[in-house]
């Protein structure tokens, strides 16, 4: 084996080069329809997505996608928009009601190419009747620091949306709707990437009321009147409309973690997958996936060492400090703590679209001297973590890990290296 801090990035670009759409997308296309084909998406995986489309569709396209700021990449066919995440803007605003105006008037014989990946909630945003894009900002806001669960937050977009929960695919009824999706979300469920606008949804305005009240997020008065009334009801299992939509996945958290452990396999290093949907407060998680790399450490348990840990999913962080922070530098703030300089265990926490929280930077590396070479600055990883400061604790060592936009999103990443 490579020096470990090698390892673990290639181990990590691994991971994200399985998910990337020039890869996977094209055996997922349907036959071309009779009628007209229309492309339409979100995500920050929206650019990349349309490119794979057009490099492999035989016949003629027109449409619009929405992805992140810097996400984007160059089309012939298929209009790419620029708009804002995590808290959305008027330009994706925008980009969503025009989708809406695109698809309307379709017939049978038409097919709508609908292209969703993470980020897209954001993304595709256009505010229920009555509510405006002010209104939805402050909900995001509330929701990204209260620590609920993305499928929880997801739950309450649905229900404030012109657009998510169903609506995208009803506006396109009567025409065929073939939804690809690529999953950033724990357990790969299409309702919770990019809150499921061609999918139906099983969850109601009383659910999303529930999770506010919950997690004890502050809304306008206007919110929370609109989810009382009953007036952002989603589209709902079994409605006609939703009959001609097709679902496929091209790319998963599960395909990038299987693409990371065929590595270690081949260079002599045995892969143990956690599971590809962990979620729950990122520091917790830290605590606990030290004392499973520690018993592999000390009892070769439940892999013997050389071995690395990999496990995927979506953690949260409830913001109590004023650092500069993500969910990936808060698990490795979080591990590194509980594991104190332990010998022997080096570890990398990205988020594979190349954006850790609201930072352009993918995630960090944590090495044995982490706490020594931080102590020298002044810093510790405890401190920091209680200012939730993930972000300014790697950059100050030099740790970060910087990709850039990757235009994929299978969600984080985490490898844990026992020699």
């Amino acid at each position: 084996m490579t020096e470990p801090g090698d390892f673990l990035r290639r181990l990590f670009a691994t991971a994200v080069a399985a998910a990337d759409p020039a890869v996977s997308l094209a055996r997922h296309l349907p036959e071309p329809p009779r009628g007209r084909t229309i492309v339409v998406g979100a995500g920050k995986a929206a650019a990349s997505m349309a490119q794979a489309v057009e490099a492999a569709w035989p016949g003629d396209i027109t449409g619009l996608v929405v992805t992140r700021y810097g996400h984007g990449a160059p089309t012939s066919r298929v209009e790419v928009v620029e708009a804002a995440h995590p808290v959305p803007d008027a330009a994706g605003e925008a980009a969503a009601r025009r989708m809406i105006e695109l698809v309307a008037g379709l017939t049978p014989d038409d097919l709508v190419l609908c292209l969703i990946s993470g980020g897209g909630s954001a993304l595709l945003s256009l505010p229920a009747t009555g509510l405006s894009l002010a209104d939805k900002q402050t909900v995001n806001r509330g929701l990204l620091r209260s620590g609920a669960a993305i499928g929880e937050m997801n739950c309450v977009r649905r229900h404030l949306s012109a657009i998510k929960g169903g609506r995208l695919a009803a506006a396109c009824h009567p025409a065929r709707v073939v939804t690809l999706l690529i999953s950033d979300t724990p357990g790969d469920d299409p309702l919770d990437i990019a809150s499921g606008p061609t999918v139906p949804d099983p969850t109601t305005c009383a659910d999303a009321l529930a999770i506010l009240d919950r997690y004890r997020v502050e809304v306008p008065d206007i919110v929370r009147a609109h989810l009382a009334s009953g007036r952002g009801e989603s589209i709902k299992p079994g409605d006609p409309r939703l009959s001609g939509s097709d679902v496929r996945m091209v790319a998963t958290p599960l395909m990038a973690l299987k693409a990371a452990a065929d590595l270690a396999h081949r260079e002599g290093i045995t892969p143990c997958i956690l599971g590809d949907a962990i979620e729950g407060e990122a520091r917790e998680v830290g605590k606990v996936m030290a004392g499973i790399a520690m018993s592999v450490a000390a009892h070769s348990l439940p892999v013997s060492k050389p071995c690395v840990l990999l496990s995927g999913g979506e953690t949260t962080v409830t913001v109590r400090g004023d650092g500069r922070g993500g969910r990936n530098v808060e698990f490795l703030l979080a591990l590194g703590a509980a594991l104190a300089g332990h010998p022997g265990i080096h570890a990398v926490a990205g988020d594979t679209d190349g954006v850790d929280g609201l930072e352009e930077i993918a995630g960090a590396m944590l090495t044995p001297d982490t706490p020594a070479r931080a102590g020298a600055l002044g810093l510790s990883l405890a401190a920091s973590l209680d200012r939730n400061d993930g972000h300014g604790f790697f950059e100050a060592l030099g740790d970060g890990v910087i990709t850039g936009p990757t235009l994929t999103n299978v969600n984080d990443f985490r490898a844990i290296l026992i020699t």
